[in-house]
């Protein structure tokens, strides 16, 4: 990659690990319906005129029921179960799960698609899991500090981008992603009007949180999405992938430098027994001998 691609990777990873953190700023006072709505309908206008500019609009005429799919798929559940996850967990600590939405894509295309697996993409999806359990396993109770909800409710939200990005994949081939992105995100938004109206907070909002959220609408969402599928288009999926590796550390940073967040040696083992899963699973490495080439599926 090129010096650019690789500057602008970083800046993503950064704005995307940023994310966490502001969902940690602002969930407790909007409540994550109204916090992702506020944060899908106001990405959804930074896009718009960006998509009218390059005559993307053309490609939503007739794609509008595969963009609803993706877009309560991508963006609005899994968005709200990630900030509903965010009240118990610590930002840096939900970015880590964040990172097995590779692991749920390679399996969903296995059993859903058909996909075929080598032998390292098998263990790959085993060495992932494992990570999870060994990131979560202090955590599964109700007890203080306990996250029995959150934890699940993040697993649910990464396993809803395993499958958007394969029906994506099976459905909206060939049409233009910037299109896909800016449409699937007016339908979450549209999709969660009537429930963020029903549950507007009757509180006063804090200006932090309230800055929070725009700055994650703008920069962690819209002007994310422009630099994903600009670099999508330059170096490839396959490149692109790698994001997922440095999310976590930007996640985790951003918490300890912003929230005081303390990183504990049970994330960060988890972590990297995580990433090399998912490293695995993605054929981003392969394991030496028969068993990196053997098939499954």
């Amino acid at each position: 990659m090129k010096t650019r691609d690789i500057a602008e990777m970083l800046i993503l990873a950064a704005l995307w690990g940023a994310s966490f953190m502001f969902m940690r700023l602002a969930a407790p006072e909007f409540g994550p319906v109204v916090l992702i709505e506020l944060r899908v309908a106001l990405a959804a206008l930074c896009l718009i005129p960006v998509l009218w500019w390059r005559r993307g609009q053309i490609h939503l005429k007739g794609n509008w029921p595969a963009l609803a799919i993706v877009g309560i798929t991508n963006s609005a559940l899994p968005f709200c179960l990630l900030a509903f996850a965010t009240l118990y967990v610590t930002g840096g600590f939900a970015s880590i799960l964040n990172a097995t939405t590779p692991l749920w894509g390679a399996a969903i295309a296995w059993i859903w698609l058909g996909d075929r697996l080598s032998g390292s993409r098998v263990v790959g999806l085993l060495v992932g899991f494992c990570g999870v359990l060994l990131l979560v396993w202090n955590k599964l109770h109700f007890s203080a500090g306990g996250a029995a909800l959150a934890v699940p409710a993040a697993l649910l939200a990464t396993s809803m981008y395993g499958f958007a990005a394969n029906y994506t994949k099976q459905r909206l081939t060939g049409v233009n992603s910037l299109a896909v992105a800016t449409g699937s995100l007016i339908c979450a938004a549209l999709l969660l009007l009537p429930a963020a109206i029903a549950l507007w907070p009757q509180h006063p909002v804090s200006a932090r949180a309230w800055m929070a959220v725009i700055i994650m609408a703008i920069a962690s969402t819209g002007l994310a999405y422009i630099l994903y599928f600009r670099l999508l288009a330059r170096i490839g999926p396959a490149k692109v992938m790698t994001v997922t590796f440095l999310i976590p550390l930007f996640g985790v940073l951003w918490g300890a430098l912003f929230l005081n967040e303390q990183p504990t040696l049970n994330m960060l083992a988890g972590s990297l027994v995580i990433l090399l899963g998912t490293a695995l699973a993605a054929g981003l490495v392969s394991l030496p001998g028969k068993l990196a080439t053997a098939r499954s599926g």
